[in-house]
């Protein structure tokens, strides 16, 4: 994990470079996966930072509560922008966003599957809300980023792998899942016939981790999506527990406001209240 070893005191103004700085230090964006859009998504880099909101996703109503709150930045693990925009016009959800963000002058930074790739990142967070031990990246590598101008190799990962303190059977395991992430409901397969310890973990749509956490002989994979063909043959061999994509991931606010409260202990920081989850249950 890189320290983060600078402090603004309180009588220095904090620019959104500074922000993006303190951000990728802790996940650099050489982490995001190639179809990813992390970075600053609209604004400028020498703008003056009063107050950051922290969220999920960008929407209309996360905008206007950064207003309200007088938040001129908006920093989201989300990206706002995935492809390019020809206009920007009131046609989608997107150019309307951007088009707000602009007009009250607000900028967006979205730290995705940089933040998720980086050690200590997203899926240590729900490690963590699991109460796991002795958690480590599934998949570990070494990306080489440029940190203060050197170019040093750090280690990075798809998913984590951890253990419970002790072992649960299959429904308690359930159970524990749904009340430590508070969800409506819980997706998994057949209820496995063993007791579950090793837990692998892959936030959002992680359902490309299942095979590694089968060759880990993790005992349960925890993810926020899955393909509906995903679920068969592997009954007894594993169990899977889907939560939701927004479900998985909505802690990650935390995660952004203890990064930055570190480096900014003057700033601003909020978290939204706003539930962008788009899925309704009946």
């Amino acid at each position: 994990m890189i320290c983060l070893n600078f402090a603004l005191t309180i009588d220095m103004s904090v620019k959104v470079k500074d922000v993006i700085r303190a951000l990728e230090l802790f996940a650099p964006l050489p982490l995001q996966e190639s179809y990813d859009n992390a970075g600053l998504q609209v604004g400028l880099t020498e703008a003056e930072v009063s107050g950051a909101l922290l969220c999920l996703d960008v929407t209309e109503e996360v905008i206007a509560e950064a207003r309200e709150m007088d938040c001129d930045l908006i920093v989201s693990h989300h990206p706002l922008l995935f492809r390019g925009l020809k206009r920007i016009t009131d046609s989608t959800q997107v150019e309307r966003c951007v088009r707000m963000a602009l007009q009250y002058n607000i900028a967006i930074y979205s730290a995705h599957t940089n933040l998720d790739n980086a050690e200590d990142g997203v899926n240590y967070r729900i490690a963590e809300k699991l109460g796991l031990q002795d958690v480590e990246l599934m998949m570990p590598r070494r990306v080489m980023v440029s940190i203060e101008d050197h170019e040093q190799p750090i280690k990075a990962g798809s998913g984590v792998i951890g253990y419970l303190p002790e072992s649960d059977d299959s429904l308690q395991f359930l159970q524990r899942v749904k009340e430590a992430f508070g969800v409506e409901c819980l997706m998994h397969n057949e209820l496995l016939q063993r007791p579950i310890q090793s837990v692998a973990i892959c936030g959002g749509a992680g359902d490309f981790m299942l095979d590694e956490a089968i060759r880990l002989q993790a005992d349960a994979f925890l993810t926020g999506e899955m393909h509906y063909h995903q679920f068969f043959g592997h009954d007894q061999q594993i169990q899977i527990a889907v939560l939701g994509h927004y479900q998985s991931e909505r802690y990650t606010p935390d995660l952004l406001f203890s990064v930055l409260g570190r480096s900014f202990p003057s700033l601003p920081l909020f978290r939204s209240t706003v539930n962008t989850n788009p899925i309704k249950y009946l």
